[in-house]
């Protein structure tokens, strides 16, 4: 295809997409402020879904042109390129929410809802489950493509169902279809293609007091053990039987920087951003952290965040 015709091509998107989607459509849009890391270049095509249905209607239609998207909704757990994503980004804004209240209480929630947010709503009304949630970073649909977890619970444990967009149209998936591992699903490891749209979770009748108190513990212990700053989470997982932090702390690389990256001193797993830093430094200060415990501590660190755009290795959309 010539160049000529990869601009056609754009341009009619463009134009398919503004038809439908009029404001919520933008060109050459920075995709720094969309990130939790403040890191990224621009997207060619910017589109924001506001409901589930806005979702499903605007990956439907990219779809039938022969485009895969990439989604982001908090944009942690992700570095986006600095030379930014070609075709076409979604941003994810579908943020309704309903509770159950009934004897087996339960929420259903958009996969754009904040997870964090819903966690403090969840505890608000009495309603118990979701308390390891409360600092969890990133929506819904991250957590439920990456099962997200925090303080001994996940989403493995917490989801009952997901909604989930395929090309065969929109399918309701138990908990089991999802295949889950640490940190993974059938969705991350691409053994399933689709787009997570909404979730069902469980809760538990409980009190305000009760469930406050225990999102309050949690929201100390991670305040003493995580930085402050504009990271993108966990950038490794942990190992079996050990941890990612301890590893690269006991490799002697706390406090190691290139550019303005850094290695937290306060938790080796989290890079932090001092300003202007981008993306191919966070990736050179992967490689240097993931050469140096492997050589050194004889462990491969694999990464838990997932990298995105041009020149980057992808593996799936990003949350």
């Amino acid at each position: 295809m010539s160049i000529s015709e990869v601009t056609m091509t754009a341009y009619s998107i463009l134009e398919l997409l503004s038809a439908r989607f009029g404001d919520e459509v933008k060109t050459n849009e920075v995709l720094a402020p969309y990130t939790s890391a403040r890191i990224g270049g621009r997207a060619d095509i910017l589109v924001s879904g506001q409901s589930a249905d806005n979702l499903a209607a605007i990956i439907t239609l990219l779809w039938q042109e022969g485009i895969e998207p990439v989604i982001l909704g908090g944009g942690s757990n992700v570095l986006v390129s600095d030379k930014g994503i070609r075709g076409v980004t979604i941003i994810n804004r579908a943020k309704a929410v309903r509770f159950d209240e009934g004897e087996v209480p339960s929420v259903w929630a958009e996969s754009g809802v904040v997870f964090s947010n819903l966690a403090n709503r969840c505890a608000l009304k009495g309603l118990a489950g979701l308390e390891w949630a409360g600092t969890v970073p990133g929506t819904i649909g991250g957590a439920v493509y990456g099962n997200a977890g925090a303080f001994g619970g996940d989403m493995a444990g917490s989801l009952t169902w997901a909604e989930v967009l395929t090309k065969a149209g929109r399918e309701r998936w138990p908990v089991e279809a999802m295949g889950y591992r640490y940190r993974t699903s059938v969705l991350k490891r691409q053994e399933r293609e689709g787009i997570v749209l909404a979730a069902e979770l469980k809760l538990r009748a409980s009190t305000r007091e009760a469930v406050t108190a225990t999102m309050a513990a949690f929201g100390e212990r991670r305040k003493s053990t995580q930085p402050p700053g504009a990271s993108m989470g966990s950038m490794f997982k942990n190992p079996p039987g050990d941890k990612a932090g301890r590893l690269i702390e006991a490799a002697g690389l706390k406090g190691r920087r290139v550019g303005n990256v850094e290695i937290s001193p306060v938790h080796a797993n989290f890079f932090i951003n001092h300003g202007r830093a981008n993306a191919s430094d966070v990736k050179a200060l992967i490689e240097i952290t993931q050469r140096t415990v492997r050589e050194k501590l004889g462990v491969a660190l694999e990464l838990e965040i997932e990298l995105v755009g041009e020149g980057m290795e992808t593996s799936g959309p990003g949350h």
